[in-house]
């Protein structure tokens, strides 16, 4: 099961007098980063807000958007009227120096700095415990996108495994042949430079024998097959966040392939290695987006 990193959730309730709306966006990005836009009512509970996020998004790059929607009554609003009076003397001089009207003055003076004191009001910690279950419902609709995306993920990376385990079977039947083709070059080589009658047959052997063990490919696609079948188990697990192990796997299954192909010396080998490398990047790109 994976899960995306891309996701989208919205949730909405009426909560007392008040509204509370909440929508959170998340994209790839390698570590958790948060970007959050709360009302002056919810600021003295940035820190839990922001918990309850990482704990139910772990990483991505997350957007939560909160708005407060006052119903029935309004609110009285708070005015420093000793600093409008104070503010008042110099703005009116200078509209009479500058032959300005003072008709909009109010407007203009209501919107200086610290002229509407900021709200006081809190929540209750009802009102608290309701809105975390909004924010929770916000989450739990983002992870349910998230696992939406996550199974289109994890279709397509199995496709990208099972074209490199296709290839890598090409190459294993091609085996026999790429040795066979190796040693008859060698000794088409030493024919046209040394002369058939020129050298040793039993020596030659011995050369090969040890040449074809520097570039033995065995080895690399025991790993190859064995890093492959552990990226299939991965995904299988329940763990929730588990992109940067599938990473981690493309990366040793990269060393692998890079390997086979700087040993190939044969074309028709190095034919099924690009193809395993295409179909690799196609997965790392995959695998970015994974939570």
């Amino acid at each position: 099961m994976l899960y995306s990193m891309t996701g989208y959730g919205r949730a909405e309730k009426n909560i007392g007098e008040k509204t509370f709306l909440v929508e959170v966006r998340s994209l790839n990005g390698k570590q958790y980063d948060i970007r959050l836009n709360l009302p002056s009512l919810l600021k003295p509970y940035e820190f839990d807000i922001r918990s309850l996020l990482n704990e139910g998004l772990i990483r991505g790059s997350v957007e939560c958007i909160i708005n407060i929607k006052q119903n029935g009554v309004s609110k009285a609003v708070n005015i420093n009227k000793d600093l409008v009076k104070s503010y008042y003397g110099p703005v009116s001089e200078l509209a009479a120096e500058l032959g300005i009207g003072m008709e909009n003055i109010l407007s203009t003076l209501l919107k200086l700095p610290d002229v509407i004191a900021p709200s006081t009001e809190m929540l209750d910690d009802k009102e608290w415990a309701e809105f975390e279950k909004v924010l929770k419902e916000a989450i739990q609709h983002l992870n349910k996108h998230r696992n939406e995306e996550g199974k289109s993920l994890e279709d397509d990376l199995q496709l990208r495994i099972s074209n490199i385990e296709k290839s890598q079977q090409l190459i294993q039947s091609l085996e026999g042949q790429r040795r066979t083709r190796i040693k008859e070059g060698l000794v088409k080589v030493l024919e046209e430079h040394v002369g058939k009658e020129n050298y040793d047959p039993n020596r030659l052997e011995q050369e090969l024998i040890y040449y074809i063990e520097k570039i033995d490919i065995s080895e690399e696609q025991v790993r190859l097959k064995n890093h492959c079948d552990y990226f299939r188990s991965i995904l299988k697990q329940q763990e929730l966040s588990k992109g940067k192990k599938l990473s981690f796997i493309l990366q040793e299954i990269g060393r692998e392939i890079n390997t086979t192909g700087s040993k190939a010396y044969d074309a028709e080998v190095q034919k099924n290695v690009i193809m395993m490398k295409d179909e690799l990047e196609k997965a790392k790109e995959q695998v970015l987006n994974v939570l």
